[in-house]
């Protein structure tokens, strides 16, 4: 099996069946070892604040935490000598966040938003990640300052 083609049904399967994520709205368009995009357009349902009409803050943290773990997947899949499915299940069961720290640079308004994460390190049994969120206008709005930190 390819490397794209795992992480191509890796992301089906988190697409279709991480509920908490679906409720959201996150869509995973892009994962490989080094890099994880997560695509949501507005909804009311996601908004902290309805005098300034922007993203509640834990939206903000969830996709960040979600984009940091999947290129951390992606990362720690690519790492499998010859992978197979009992492999990927058993490294991807064991993933946790042990740590994320979001930094909130501005209000989260847009009618898009994209999240992007790039592995930093990834080592035996920790990797770590940055992550950054922006609106279609390409406004920064957050980022996991290196510290999305995933045991693996």
């Amino acid at each position: 099996m390819q490397l794209t083609d795992i992480f191509n049904e890796v992301t089906a399967i988190w697409n279709q069946h991480i509920a908490f994520n679906r409720l959201l709205g996150f869509n995973i368009v892009a994962m490989r070892e080094d890099y994880a995009e997560i695509h949501f357009d507005w909804d009311d349902k996601l908004m902290g604040n309805p005098v300034q009409k922007i993203l509640h803050g834990g939206v903000t943290a969830s996709v960040l935490d979600m984009v940091g773990g999947v290129v951390v997947a992606a990362n720690l899949i690519s790492n499998i000598k010859q992978p197979s499915k009992e492999k990927i299940h058993d490294k991807l069961t064991r993933m946790a966040t042990i740590d994320l720290r979001t930094d909130y640079l501005r209000p989260g308004r847009g009618k898009s938003f994209i999240a992007t994460a790039r592995i930093i390190r990834h080592g035996s049994e920790v990797a770590v990640a940055r992550m950054e969120l922006h609106n279609e206008r390409n406004e920064h709005i957050a980022f996991g300052t290196g510290t999305g930190t995933y045991m693996v």
